[in-house]
């Protein structure tokens, strides 16, 4: 099968290339974000091919992932097929709802032929879908292997855009956090609050493991994967008790709470005890690995891709490819890793 969708979140995305389809990510002049091409700090398969919005109207696609309203609109434009009536669509939405929750509705509600697949249970509890169809693909990610040491006593925190974001990812909590112990805070701008950005995933992933500890400070966004990839590293987790928080974090494998108080006690206590620690993070690593392994999510994919295809073209739209031949895509043409890309 082959799949359009955006260079949007470089760690979904990341899990999202390592089925077993043909990937296409649109690329424009200066790679901004109607088209970012390949990422540049993530490994990405051969199978994923960048095409500009001139070469989209000739290529056969079997199903659009849309993760914007803009998506929609370029989907059309750069097509020329109406996404959900003549090519098979599937919103992916990564987010919670924000804002007044009780009066929103989410931007596919009133889009027709359109699944809308959440990436966590609270997202779709919490999301005004109205009449459009729903269901949870909960994410996946792929393992990188127990690197956790632990030998810096220091906190590690993971968040893009941390100052223009704010209280939404807890941003204004880390100074009360580090009183805990050093904080070393890492993604897209961290640097211009002291911290450290613009690392390819594989150096981040080391960078983290040697770190004491993982602290999760986000209120309010759907679960960041940089929170599972460090279970999955072998380190304790310390994260406020919100979103789908409560259900990625078991006893045993860190602490959560929405007092600060008492994750920052926690915190005190990992860095202090690297046994405890060790412990802790061993059966985080155990507990993410089954839950947010790989190859469910990409099976759960595979299902959902080929029933919306199907489904679709039942209905006279473009899910089936006609005569069963096409001829494959220039696979990396454009050259290797271009850059591009986020950290979380």
């Amino acid at each position: 099968m082959r799949v359009l969708l955006w260079h949007v979140h470089g760690s979904w995305t990341t899990a999202f290339v390592q089925g077993a389809h043909e990937y296409v990510v649109p690329v424009v002049p200066g790679r901004g974000p109607d088209g970012r091409g390949r990422a540049r700090t993530y490994d990405w398969p051969d199978t994923v091919a960048e095409l500009g919005p001139d070469e989209l109207a000739d290529t056969e696609v079997d199903v659009v992932i849309v993760q914007r309203p803009r998506d929609l609109e370029l989907t059309e434009t750069w097509l020329g097929r109406r996404p959900g009536r003549d090519v098979p669509c599937v919103w992916v939405e990564h987010n919670a709802p924000q804002g007044r929750i009780a009066e929103l509705h989410h931007p596919a509600a009133g889009t027709e032929g359109v699944l809308v697949v959440h990436v966590t249970h609270f997202n779709d509890l919490f999301w005004d879908c109205g009449a459009a169809p729903t269901t949870v693909i909960e994410h996946g990610i792929v393992d990188p292997g127990h690197r956790y040491t632990g030998e810096l006593e220091r906190i590690a925190v993971v968040v893009n855009e941390a100052r223009r974001r704010g209280r939404v990812t807890g941003t204004d909590l880390l100074d009360r956090f580090a009183q805990a112990g050093p904080l070393d805070l890492f993604g897209i701008d961290a640097a211009t609050l002291g911290g450290i950005e613009d690392v390819p995933q594989a150096q981040l992933h080391d960078e983290l493991a040697r770190r004491r500890v993982y602290l999760h400070p986000i209120r309010w966004t759907s679960l960041g994967l940089s929170l599972l990839e460090a279970m999955q590293l072998g380190m304790p987790v310390v994260a406020l008790a919100t979103t789908e928080v409560v259900e990625a974090v078991p006893p045993g494998t860190g602490v959560i709470s929405t007092d600060v108080s008492v994750l920052t006690s926690a915190l005190r206590r990992y860095l202090a005890d690297p046994q405890h620690a060790a412990g802790h993070g061993a059966a985080a690593r155990e507990h993410a690995r089954g839950r947010y392994g790989l190859e469910p999510f990409l099976a759960r994919w595979d299902e959902t891709l080929a029933a919306v295809a199907d489904g679709a073209g039942q209905h006279g739209g473009a899910g089936a490819v006609e005569g069963g031949r096409r001829e494959p895509l220039a696979i990396g043409a454009r050259g290797g890793m271009p850059r591009g890309g986020d950290l979380s």
